[in-house]
């Protein structure tokens, strides 16, 4: 049921039936009443400088939009990045610092997302975090030189350099008629880059078999679609499921595939089931001018 839930939310959101414009339309009243407390939300935070400089890479709408692998490699520009996010799908609350040097917690622990970052990035520090402002300070306690805030366009509070991933959708609405969590709202600056403008994907499959199976859990995972080679199914759960290996191997032997084809976020959450796993490998190109935007930033606070 609630993977039926998710997928009909992001059909809702972004490919709505006619029997869903409508019931988008008859929503609007409360639509405008959710834009508007974040309109005086805004308005009425002012942001604070934790003594650190923060960039922040998020979107405007509920889902994903790319902004791991734009953090992961504005990261490798840095000495010592601090990587901050809430952690969603974790079982642990708090903050907790995920990786130093070492690894600290496991997956459950730190959330799917915060490992891809801890496994992939062996310079950076990981801290999880439902309240920014204590990983933040925790970051400065550390000795890093930027804060990487994952997803934190919304936190008004924190003065930092906002760039925003534009993800086109069917109407311009905020939440419940349309996508949208936040506006961007006027006076509000911030750095607007789109996929195949500003970054342009590159994915690579490690251990690639004749007969694969897509099972992911990641949002609006039709993204994919574009980077995929030949699957012989594509089986989706909602964003941030932790599988079991049973379930796994009943796809497994169902399907009649030779391995399971999963993205960097799955695979952190499933490579002890020691299963036949295929892996999407993912990096990219991001625009120069925008590095150079950063780091000017970076420097400046610092100097």
């Amino acid at each position: 049921m609630k993977r039926f839930l998710v997928q009909w939310g992001e059909q809702y959101l972004y490919h709505p039936t006619l029997v869903q414009k409508i019931l988008s339309v008859a929503l609007l009243p409360i639509s405008f009443l959710y834009c508007l407390g974040g309109s005086i939300r805004y308005r009425q935070t002012k942001p604070k400088n934790y003594g650190i400089s923060v960039v922040s890479v998020g979107n405007l709408i509920v889902g994903g939009s790319g902004k791991t692998p734009v953090v992961s490699e504005l990261a490798r520009y840095f000495k010592k990045p601090a990587i901050v996010l809430r952690g969603y799908g974790r079982e642990s609350h708090g903050m907790v610092v995920v990786k130093d040097r070492d690894i600290l917690c496991d997956t459950k622990i730190s959330g799917d997302e915060a490992m891809v970052y801890a496994t992939t990035l062996p310079h950076a520090v990981v801290i999880v975090s439902e309240i920014r402002e204590r990983a933040i300070a925790e970051a400065v306690s550390m000795g890093c030189d930027v804060v990487l805030l994952d997803d934190g366009y919304g936190k008004h509070g924190i003065k930092k350099l906002d760039i925003i991933i534009d993800v086109p959708t069917p109407n311009p609405f905020c939440l419940p008629s349309g996508a949208y969590r936040e506006m961007l709202w006027r006076g509000k600056e911030a750095i607007v880059i789109r996929e195949g403008e500003h970054f342009h994907r590159h994915i690579r499959i490690h251990n690639e078999t004749g007969k694969m199976v897509l099972v992911t859990a990641i949002a609006r995972p039709e993204r994919l679609d574009p980077y995929l080679p030949d699957v012989i199914d594509k089986i989706y759960f909602e964003d941030h499921h932790f599988f079991t290996k049973w379930e796994l191997e009943e796809i497994l032997a169902q399907s009649g595939a030779d391995s399971l084809l999963v993205t960097q976020k799955d695979f952190v959450k499933i490579a002890s089931f020691k299963l036949s796993l295929s892996v999407m490998e993912l990096s990219i190109d991001l625009d120069q001018t925008l590095i150079r935007t950063v780091k000017e930033y970076v420097d400046a606070a610092q100097n």
